[in-house]
């Protein structure tokens, strides 16, 4: 049975609501998922299938897109300068060659860290401060500034001791301060205990024997960097699907994968980001999303083996998964299939959130002709 589609649309998008419609029919009778749209800070997309408007999803990576706006925020300000030496911050930082490593390039992944030898506690996955204290005495894996590599479940905890360090308050903490509770955002980082009972479980991955058979064929090893970035080699390996169902993680909000969101907190984040929302004024200046969305690390990824594109923090969506977005464009995606972005040339914030693990991790493939359908009802109007 096909689940029924809720919400509404604007006028002039009413494709997207059929887009999303002929998606929803193609997937599982037990599909969960959430669409929004802004353009030019306004609504125009609002969507929901197999739940309802209220829910909230682990977003997984996703999480990185708000502590890399609060970070742009603070180099905005002119309390965090790009080309300084991380360890102007963070003295400690310099342990094991790390010492010449600039903020610019800890954010563009290029700093080496992707994890420890031993791995990581999910206690310490869950708490920024511990994972950034382990971090400091590790030897990186390339030299740093040389390479990038995705630097999956630690980058929040990096970019966030910076923060820590030159503010004396956690990322969390100016989060919530500056950007959630102004704009009124479903996107936590650190779930509120009332708001406990809106959260949905992620549910785990269901390949098709097809898609099972590709991911048999490609086994990574245990001490890969691939599974060091992701804490598989740790003595009790990380289950990625499963970490946004740990309420100590929900609790804590880990700024690299701990967020909790509706597809509206996501998109209203990224509309807040570039575009006037209400009576306020866009968080970022034209300038500071230029620079973050700049292109810094592209090519050869060390950790997923692939092509990647990053800015500063934020992933070059145009590159990596939407060819169609205008250049400069800003946002990540989360392991679970979730999306979120902003495109500043056609005023577009974009969030998508789904309840089950998609195949093959990273931005679900169904984000592509759902995101191109607004963009093209966008640039319409």
């Amino acid at each position: 049975m096909t689940q029924e589609i809720h919400g509404t649309v604007a006028d002039g998008f009413e494709g997207v609501r059929e887009e999303f419609a002929a998606f929803v029919a193609g997937e599982r009778p037990d599909y969960e998922g959430q669409l929004c749209a802004y353009v030019h800070g306004r609504r125009v997309v609002d969507l929901w299938a197999g739940t309802d408007a209220d829910a909230l999803y682990g977003v997984f990576s996703s999480t990185k897109g708000a502590a890399y706006l609060v970070v742009a925020l603070l180099v905005q300000d002119g309390t965090l300068e790009l080309d300084r030496k991380v360890t102007y911050y963070w003295p400690e930082f310099s342990a094991e060659g790390k010492g010449a490593l600039t903020l610019r390039d800890l954010l563009a992944h290029r700093a080496g860290v992707v994890g420890t030898d031993t791995g990581f506690t999910l206690a310490e996955l869950a708490d920024d401060r511990q994972l950034a204290e382990r971090l400091a005495d590790q030897r990186p894996f390339w030299r740093p500034g040389t390479a990038f590599g995705y630097h999956a479940m630690v980058s929040g905890a990096l970019a966030g001791e910076v923060v820590r360090r030159a503010t004396g308050r956690t990322l969390q903490e100016i989060y919530q301060e500056r950007i959630r509770t102004p704009y009124a955002l479903d996107f936590h980082l650190g779930l509120p205990a009332p708001h406990e009972p809106r959260f949905r479980t992620t549910q785990p991955m269901a390949p098709t024997p097809d898609q099972q058979a590709l991911l048999d064929a490609t086994p990574t090893g245990p001490h890969t960097l691939d599974s060091i970035a992701f804490n598989r080699h740790a003595t009790e390996p990380t289950d990625l699907a499963s970490l946004p169902n740990m309420p100590l993680v929900r609790a804590k909000g880990p700024a690299s994968v701990g967020g909790v969101a509706s597809a509206r907190g996501l998109a209203g984040m990224y509309a807040a980001a570039i575009s006037e929302v209400g009576e306020q004024a866009p968080l970022l200046k034209p300038d500071t999303v230029a620079e973050f969305g700049q292109i810094h690390s592209v090519g050869y990824d060390l950790v997923a083996r692939a092509h990647k594109a990053f800015g500063l923090g934020f992933q070059i969506t145009a590159d990596m998964t939407h060819p169609f977005l205008g250049a400069g464009t800003i946002g990540h995606s989360g392991a679970s299939g979730s999306q979120a972005f902003a495109d500043p040339w056609s005023g577009l914030a974009y969030g998508y959130t789904r309840r089950r693990f998609a195949f093959p991790g990273g931005a679900a493939p169904e984000n592509n002709r759902l995101a191109q359908a607004i963009h093209t009802a966008a640039l319409a109007l």
